[in-house]
C-alpha cells in the first residue's frame, strides 16, 4: 500500500465489484484496464480496491495487516471469497434437454435453441446437431433435416 501512484493516475473506467456480479468478468477488466498503465505487482494491488465497493469492499478492508504479498496472492484470497459469484456455465447437456413442445412454433425454438448454443463454449458441431434432432417435435422441418 506504500507504493505511490504514478503522476497523473485517473481512476479505472470500469465497473465496481459488489460480491454478486460475474467475478470472472470483474477480474479480466481490472486486469485489462491495469495493463494499459501497468504490470507492476505493488500497483496491481495498490489499485484493486478502488475497483470494489460494498460488500467487497467491506471483505476487502477487514483482510489481516500484511496478509497480502502479491497480486497472485490477492486473487487467490479475492476468487476464493467470490467463487459462488461465477454464472452458472451452459453445457452440451443444457441443449440436450432442450424440447420444442407441442404449442411452441419452429422459429420460437430455434431462437431458444440459438441462444443456449452460443452460451455453450467448444461445442462439437455433431452434438449441436443431433440435440436438435431430438428437440424438434415431428413435421416437415426435421423431415427435411434427416433427408
Amino acid at each position: 500500500m506504500g507504493t505511490p501512484l504514478p503522476l497523473g493516475w485517473k481512476p479505472l473506467n470500469i465497473d465496481h465489484y459488489d460480491g454478486f456480479s460475474d467475478l470472472d468478468e470483474h477480474i479480466y477488466a481490472y486486469v485489462t484496464q491495469m495493463n494499459l498503465y501497468t504490470n507492476d505487482d505493488a500497483l496491481m494491488c495498490r489499485v484493486f480496491p478502488t475497483s470494489l465497493k460494498c460488500p467487497a469492499l467491506t471483505w476487502y478492508t477487514q483482510l489481516p495487516i500484511g496478509s497480502i504479498d502479491n497480486f497472485e496472492t490477492l486473487m487467490r484470497r479475492f476468487i476464493a471469497q467470490y467463487v459462488t459469484s461465477r454464472p452458472h456455465h451452459i453445457t452440451s447437456t443444457t441443449l440436450a434437454n432442450l424440447r420444442q413442445g407441442e404449442n411452441k412454433s419452429l422459429r420460437k425454438f430455434m431462437e431458444r435453441f440459438a441462444n443456449v448454443f452460443i452460451q455453450i463454449h467448444n461445442l462439437n458441431l455433431e452434438v449441436t446437431l443431433h440435440s436438435m434432432l431430438m428437440a424438434l417435435k415431428p413435421g416437415p422441418f426435421i423431415n427435411s433435416l434427416c433427408r
